[in-house]
């Protein structure tokens, strides 16, 4: 499925850009959606595999976090609270990041709602 241009939504050119942004943003944040692969070929590259792919990630990063802390709590001595504060902290920006990427989708999509034929 080839990327169309949307100009005028988030200040990007192409879906590419933006999925790249969110790539960059992911590994700037030390996880998130970094391992996702967002070439143009495939069945992969499909924009709801994507999305999909995305939203699993911030959710594994947040069960993640979530067992880092149950563990500290319970008296694990094998983490330090500073790895489980970071861990929190990236499991947190990880879901922020996937609020704004669907805020601009919904902004996309009645965007095109509105446009007249």
């Amino acid at each position: 499925m080839a990327t169309n241009s949307i100009s005028g939504v988030g200040g990007f050119g192409s879906m590419q850009e933006v999925l790249n942004s969110m790539k960059t943003t992911a590994l700037q944040a030390g996880g998130g959606i970094g391992n996702l692969n967002v070439n143009n070929s495939g069945a992969d590259s499909d924009f709801s595999n994507i999305l999909k792919n995305s939203i699993n990630k911030v959710n594994e990063t947040q069960i993640s976090a979530e067992m880092m802390a149950k563990n500290l709590a319970a008296g694990d001595t094998s983490q330090n609270l500073h790895e489980v504060m970071m861990a929190m902290q990236t499991a947190s920006i990880s879901f922020q990041q996937m609020v704004q990427v669907r805020n601009k989708m919904v902004s996309a999509y009645q965007e095109v709602m509105n446009m007249q034929v």
